[in-house]
């Protein structure tokens, strides 16, 4: 099978590429063929309104981004989390691609046919704050990316990703119980992946909650 890991860090080291590496190792000692593009390399301009035109001329390292995803069979994006959200080139990205991963005609239809995605977070705050408060405030990208179609199977959160108050550096490195659960967790999205790729449908929780949010759009459109 063929992963793309999406890496969104810019510090280097970085620890939420690192984590990126330990769960693409984990795919490539499976056989699996992963292709990893790290933001950071790329030039991708912001989003308007023009970018869903027909004529616009897109970038060539958001082509690139988009073929990519395109020949996936699954998808891990890692992250860091700044200011309480995803870094603004990792927004952009995802604003970007809905020029390919929408229906060109009403810019609401997803396109992605439930390809999964897995999410990689590191963050400096401890694990009660993601389940408090981070995790909502960075779900623009999973509902985002399921509002295209995808299926956000997972996501693994390591917090305190700090060498001090104030002071950032690269800690996962010397973390093996972390290391083990994020190859643990490579090793389940394989799997659903690899069902995903024999079936073609998304897992049944995704499907369900897509189709529940198309519900919901369909009766905000008959309120408004």
């Amino acid at each position: 099978m063929h992963f793309l890991i999406l890496a969104a860090g810019t510090n280097n080291p970085s620890n939420s590429a690192f984590l990126a590496t330990t769960f693409g190792d984990e795919l490539s000692s499976r056989g699996n063929e992963v292709t990893t593009i790290r933001l950071n390399d790329l030039e991708i301009g912001h989003f308007s309104l023009e970018s869903y035109e027909q004529d616009h001329a897109h970038e060539d390292d958001l082509l690139r981004v988009r073929d990519a995803i395109d020949a996936a069979d699954g998808v891990v994006i890692a992250t860091p989390i700044w200011n309480f959200g995803v870094p603004a080139h990792l927004k952009n990205l995802i604003d970007r691609l809905g020029a390919f991963f929408l229906d060109a005609e009403t810019h609401s239809k997803g396109q992605l046919d439930g390809k999964p995605f897995f999410f990689l977070f590191t963050g400096g705050a401890p694990a009660p704050a993601w389940k408090g408060m981070l995790r909502r405030t960075t779900s623009s990208l999973s509902e985002g990316l399921r509002y295209f179609g995808a299926s956000p199977v997972g996501t693994f959160f390591e917090g305190k990703c700090t060498l001090g108050r104030g002071k950032f550096g690269l800690v996962v490195d010397k973390r093996p119980e972390t290391l083990a659960l994020v190859r643990k967790k490579s090793v389940e999205f394989t799997e659903i992946v690899e069902t995903y790729k024999k079936t073609g449908k998304a897992p049944l929780k995704q499907r369900i909650v897509y189709k529940c949010m198309k519900v919901g759009e369909r009766m905000m459109k008959k309120v408004f």
